[in-house]
């Protein structure tokens, strides 16, 4: 007998001889090559030998890629998604008939050979030679699972999977020395229950369990013997044996394999026989993956979940280490989204436009204080299909994350951030400023961070309506979204702090550049998402402390292990009373401002319309001290800018698209669908100091909007058609008008 080495196995020499004797004829005959016997040892030999006591770790235990389960924050299901349609299952779970079938028809004296099989390589060669080309191969089932193993590996790449199944007597070599120490480690059970796991079985389907699922709907576990006959016949050629497209190929391969089973005796030739003379009785399920088949409307959050992990250093250091983590799968994905908000969000933005309509709707949720990202909806589906008027382009979100080059203008939702700004400065809220409804400031009056003036010129602005013109303190002024007002309010806070305060309450930019320090940031020039937007005025709500936003809450790989998760980063933006008093003046937009379709009636709430030039965006955001919406409605194409008159939108026609008549109904929607009428904590109680009363003069319809000048940018600004009404604030009496202002000067025909 050969001598052994103290673990059992040969020696090296032994282990050397024998592969290179094994490989000089398997070789060849595998690569389809008629070689002399010593060219091929010749090529086997060369780089070989050293390291063939080395086996890659992948070989034993293959990281297969799988699905991926992204699920609520209840546990339920939204979507699954994968690179290969994989679910793993140990040998026990998979059917007798399908083990016997699969090695009766590919390698039927598996368990009694090693790595490879010489009376099947002579056998082999015989035959070619007499058909004097490659008629036959010679692969063991464990050739094939290695193989198999360098193809997944290789992934979606086509020149590393051209690699990896390259016609050469030197990739077959290769093969062939991992495959005898592959027998050696794991033994045949275990490569069995690899191979079924790891095999290509047509219709997007990998693995037994899948295989079994998509052809049959059913557990590999029970499977019959006509259908484990069925699945075998596939492995050789998943697409010319494809059951779905060639039933007639798909029973004759069938055939073959249980006539196979019986010449080995696994199964009597009655048996044959019988299970020959069934049908096919396919049950198909159809592939589904991706964010397309999230439910409630949820794709758009589906795929921000996705690029999250693929953006997201906590998930690797590198792009390519975080797509390996997303492609491999086998993941479970615990995300932050709250299955009756995203209900509620997905119902409010479709029942108001339609996915037809020249214009789209965004609306997200998030929750003060943690962050969480509970919804995201939109009017447009999700999807590829233009004709069905989907995309899968994320409004709520910025361009990195899937939403559009730069974001959208903010309008008069800006507002309040300069409103911050000069509170924390000491600025009184009963500041007033009486202008004309045009006013002229010099551009050097306003600093960036810098120190250096913004320009050397003057910024003409204007509010929309020559009658827009008087005295407002800030409570009134926010509340009518008064241009002139907040230009002159930011002039005294700085533009340097105001900047600062959007920095620090999450305000960003949708193409990820810098905010821009231009004095007409106050009217709301800048660009933003609706996520960002969102992010703001929760940080109102949370009476100052600003929290990232975040989708996701755990991982688990498929061991059941936990992945680290990016966590929210809280930060202090403002005091307490500065976002208390912004929350206090904010509740007049929605109780007897330019809000007033938008306010809840039986919870505390605040809010504040946007529009921006010419009708391109509309806006209304605003929050509970639980909870802050944004709802953004626009053109989302770009190419032809869609302006918001006399247009019909959802079935409504409007003559002027404002932001408390579209955008506000949407978040009045969204709102109490996903608020719990159990749960009305309300805001922190603070008198806020108005100016004495000035003279006032009626309401005539004014609207925001028009006042960039050359301050850079367009200006929103912010004012619906206000319906008269008492100022709530302070317990003063107003006459109509003062309270509300014109977020786009009119409902259109969505009216009080």
């Amino acid at each position: 007998m050969p001598k052994k080495r103290s673990g059992g196995g040969l020696t090296t020499t032994q282990q050397a001889a024998k592969f290179l004797g094994v490989a000089a004829l398997s070789g060849a005959v595998l690569a389809g090559i008629a070689l002399p016997a010593a060219g091929a040892l010749g090529l086997a030999a060369k780089g070989t030998v050293e390291g063939f006591d080395e086996i890659p770790s992948n070989l034993k235990t293959p990281p297969l890629s799988q699905r991926i389960t992204i699920l609520d924050n209840e546990g339920g299901l939204i979507a699954t998604d994968y690179s290969r349609d994989r679910t793993v299952v140990p040998l026990k779970d998979i059917s007798p008939y399908m083990q016997d079938a699969i090695i009766a028809i590919e390698d039927s004296r598996f368990y009694e050979h090693g790595a490879v099989d010489l009376k099947g390589i002579l056998r082999a060669m015989n035959r070619n030679v007499q058909a004097g080309g490659a008629a036959q191969g010679a692969s063991t089932l464990t050739q094939q699972y290695v193989k198999n193993v360098f193809v997944e590996e290789a992934g979606d790449d086509p020149d590393k999977v051209a690699e990896a199944t390259q016609q050469t007597l030197g990739r077959k070599v290769r093969e062939l020395k991992y495959a005898i120490q592959v027998e050696e480690e794991l033994g045949k059970k275990k490569i069995l229950e690899n191979y079924l796991n790891i095999t290509f079985f047509g219709q997007q389907a990998y693995g037994i369990e899948t295989a079994s699922q998509r052809y049959f709907s059913k557990h590999a576990k029970d499977l019959k013997l006509e259908e484990a006959a069925m699945l075998a016949g596939l492995v050789q050629s998943p697409t010319r044996y494809d059951p779905v497209n060639d039933a007639e190929e798909a029973t004759k391969r069938r055939n073959t394999v249980l006539q196979r089973m019986a010449a080995v005796g696994d199964i009597t030739q009655a048996e044959a026989d019988k299970a020959i003379a069934s049908p096919l009785e396919l049950k198909v399920s159809k592939p589904n993956s991706g964010c397309i088949t999230a439910v409630s409307g949820a794709g758009f959050f589906c795929d921000y979940v996705r690029k999250t992990v693929l953006t997201d250093p906590t998930f690797g250091a590198t792009k390519e280490e975080r797509a390996k983590l997303w492609s491999l799968g086998g993941l479970t994905v615990r995300t932050t989204l709250s299955p009756r908000a995203q209900k509620a969000a997905n119902e409010a933005a479709t029942s108001k436009v339609y996915e037809d309509d020249k214009v789209a709707a965004s609306v997200v949720q998030v929750e003060p204080g943690t962050g969480k990202i509970l919804s995201m909806g939109q009017s447009r589906p999700y999807g590829l299909d233009q004709k069905k008027n989907q995309t899968v382009l994320n409004l709520a979100v910025s361009n990195k994350m899937g939403g559009s080059t730069y974001g959208f203008q903010v309008g008069s939702t800006f507002k309040p951030i300069t409103a911050a700004a000069a509170l924390e400065k000491g600025i009184s809220p009963a500041e007033s400023y009486a202008t004309d409804w045009k006013i002229s400031l010099p551009l050097n009056s306003f600093r960036n961070c810098a120190g250096a003036p913004t320009g050397s010129s003057n910024w003409d602005l204007q509010n929309e309506m020559e009658s827009e013109k008087g005295s407002w303190d800030m409570t009134s002024a926010l509340g009518k979204s008064i241009n002139t007002y907040f230009a002159k309010l930011e002039q005294k806070a700085g533009l340097c702090e105001t900047v600062q305060m959007a920095k620090k309450v999450g305000y960003e930019r949708g193409d990820g550049k810098q905010i821009e320090e231009n004095a007409s940031i106050t009217l709301g020039g800048e660009v933003s998402t609706p996520l960002s937007m969102a992010s703001v005025y929760a940080t109102f709500a949370n009476r100052g402390t600003y929290c990232s936003p975040v989708a996701i809450e755990s991982i688990t790989d498929p061991n059941g292990k936990k992945i680290g998760v990016p966590k929210t980063k809280c930060s202090r933006a403002m005091s307490e009373p500065t976002a208390d008093t912004i929350s206090q003046m904010l509740k007049g937009v929605v109780e007897d401002g330019t809000g007033t379709l938008a306010g809840l009636s039986d919870r505390d709430n605040a809010g504040k319309t946007g529009t921006t030039n010419d009708r391109l965006d509309a806006w209304f955001v605003g929050y509970t001290p639980n909870l802050s919406t944004a709802v953004w409605v626009g053109d989302d194409i770009g190419e032809k800018s869609t302006k918001m008159y006399d247009i019909t939108i959802g079935g409504q026609y409007y003559d002027k698209v404002c932001g408390g008549c579209l955008p506000g109904p949407i978040w009045k929607t969204a709102m109490t669908g996903a608020l719990d009428a159990s749960e009305t904590p309300s805001f922190n109680p603070i008198s806020v100091p108005r100016a004495k009363e000035k003279e006032k003069e009626k309401d005539n319809g004014r609207g925001e909007g028009n006042g960039g000048g050359n301050g850079g940018g367009g200006n929103g600004g912010g004012n619906d058609n206000d319906k008269p009404g008492a100022d709530p604030i302070g317990g003063i009496t107003l006459p109509p008008g003062i309270i509300g202002g014109n977020d786009g000067g009119g409902r259109g025909g969505n009216g009080p």
